[in-house]
């Protein structure tokens, strides 16, 4: 029910679909715009705010353990930034980013989506080939719908969790949330 309903929303969302397409033409493994493109859409509807983008870049996650390369990503962000002249897409491969985050390799997108701070932000979606909307949500979308930020069972650095949370100052931009801060 939560799923037919983002897929949905999403599809009424002319600049994600669009973003979407530009997203499936790069061909990428396991590839999905993911984060807080979804995430603050989902709260700003919620909330009854008009559509304001609120996000502060793409989130363009993939894997392909066979060419991890940072330059890889630069040169995809590159090109989506040309293309669009939208300075704010950010490509990561998630099969080098056990790296950076302190984690066992990651096995696909879902597992490195698992390891994200916040359930509601471990979220992404794409376009199949037919043009049907698929999405990858290890958590569900739950405490997305519930407007409900709680850290991931996966992610153990409370403290982190706790700074970004502050950091990000959701409870300011959608008062209905709820924070829980175990």
């Amino acid at each position: 029910m939560l799923e037919e309903r983002l897929k949905s929303w999403i599809c009424e969302h002319q600049p994600l679909m669009a973003d979407l397409q530009r997203v499936r033409e790069l061909d990428l493994p396991q590839c999905y715009i993911a984060a807080g493109y979804i995430r603050n859409y989902v709260w700003d509807i919620l909330h009854g705010y008009d559509r304001a983008d609120r996000h502060s870049d793409i989130d363009v996650v993939f894997f392909d353990p066979d060419d991890a390369s940072r330059e890889r990503d630069e040169l995809l962000e590159r090109k989506l930034r040309e293309s669009t002249q939208n300075p704010k897409w950010s490509v990561k491969n998630q099969a080098r980013m056990h790296i950076k985050n302190g984690d066992a390799p990651y096995r696909s997108t879902h597992d490195a989506l698992s390891m994200w701070p916040e359930t509601a932000t471990a979220i992404g979606a794409r376009l199949n080939p037919a043009g049907g909307i698929e999405l990858v949500c290890p958590y569900g979308l739950e405490d997305l719908f519930a407007l409900r930020v709680r850290r991931s069972p996966a992610f153990l650095k409370r403290e982190y969790y706790l700074e970004r949370v502050q950091r990000k100052q959701w409870a300011g931009q959608w008062p209905l949330l709820t924070i829980i801060e175990d």
